[in-house]
């Protein structure tokens, strides 16, 4: 995922997008943070934590790796 992150996207982070993530993180983005100059490849993200049920649990903000950010599985309802 290399382009920029907009409000209303749901990511899925691993230890791929960045090794902090030791257990996968369901994120709802509220904003790529665009007045950080992040390293080639990387970019901050102001957000919401998901939880299992895909409410919003907690306010973020995260350093990722792009190329290791996923979409989530959807399940249908």
């Amino acid at each position: 995922m290399s382009a920029a992150f907009r409000a209303g996207d749901l990511i899925l982070l691993t230890r791929a997008a960045s090794p902090q993530f030791v257990r996968p993180l369901t994120v709802r983005v509220i904003r790529e943070i665009a007045d950080r100059h992040p390293y080639e490849g990387w970019a901050w993200i102001d957000g919401y934590e998901l939880s299992a049920r895909g409410e919003a649990v907690r306010r973020r903000e995260l350093y990722i790796l792009r190329a290791g950010v996923r979409r989530p599985l959807v399940r249908a309802v």
